[in-house]
């Protein structure tokens, strides 16, 4: 595919692809506009389970693609609008309602580290380098994503990252809670695909329940709300609750995939 960002899916899994190569998927403007729209089309299937996020190439994102900074930023009016369209992609892939992972190779810097901040999962490769670098450009890092940033890292390595705008290698990033795990190169893509393969094993309304709720939690909620209390006693008299309740009893892997007239 010739697109610089892309949706592809197999089964239950599918693909957001950063297809720049050349420029280490550096993120254009383009892309940030095409975004929401993928993550939509990703919703319309409705046997999606996972998405994972991934470059092409051997690098995740470099970061913006700083050629066109001098048209963005050319205005107050089009840096404002270049920003609203930026958030706007970051807020709704943080805020898709089935897990995601990002798969991180290479580079995973500035606007592309925000990128992997908005996924749920990250897991990277042994090579690759993440930093955070507006203070070497003397810019600023948008709130919401220096919120996903500290609520990955903490505050004390929020600021290490944000202020010395250093990289940090694989196995530093995984210490710290920027990625998950970090896996020699050569394993990686059997290791991100055997966790979306056991995630879409899960039941898709615990998935999209848990997602409401750990959203609601990375938003400040504190104590349960009238919309969590309800989606609790709902899974109650959900057919993927009669299939896991049937198949523990059964001793038997639940099978979330069957049609709800085939569980009740």
């Amino acid at each position: 595919m010739g697109q610089p960002l892309f949706f592809r899916q197999t089964g239950q899994i599918g693909e957001l692809v950063l297809n720049r190569p050349a420029k280490r998927n550096a993120l254009t403007r383009a892309m940030w506009q095409a975004l929401p729209g993928l993550l939509d089309e990703a919703l319309a299937d409705a046997d999606l389970r996972v998405l994972i996020v991934r470059g092409e190439g051997g690098a995740f994102a470099s970061g913006a693609d700083i050629t066109e900074f001098a048209d963005v930023y050319a205005t107050p009016e089009s840096a404002d609008a270049f920003s609203r369209e930026v958030a706007s992609a970051l807020d709704k892939l943080a805020a898709f309602p089935l897990p995601t992972i990002a798969r991180i190779e290479g580079s995973c810097i500035g606007a592309g580290c925000g990128l992997a901040l908005a996924c749920d999962l990250r897991y990277a490769a042994e090579g690759a380098k993440f930093g955070i670098t507006p203070a070497k450009l003397g810019l600023l890092y948008p709130l919401n994503d220096t919120r996903r940033l500290v609520d990955a890292v903490g505050h004390a390595v929020a600021r290490d990252m944000l202020f010395s705008a250093r990289h940090l290698d694989a196995v530093e990033a995984a210490n710290t809670g920027l990625v998950n795990s970090c896996f020699a190169a050569d394993e990686l893509g059997d290791k991100v695909q055997g966790m979306a393969d056991l995630i879409a094993s899960r039941s898709a309304d615990s998935l999209r329940g848990l997602k409401v709720i750990l959203g609601q939690i990375a938003g400040g909620v504190r104590n349960d709300t009238a919309e969590t209390r309800a989606l609790f006693r709902q899974a109650f008299d959900s057919a993927d609750f009669s299939e896991g309740y049937r198949a523990f009893l059964e001793k038997r892997t639940p099978d979330f995939t069957r049609p709800d007239k085939d569980r009740t």
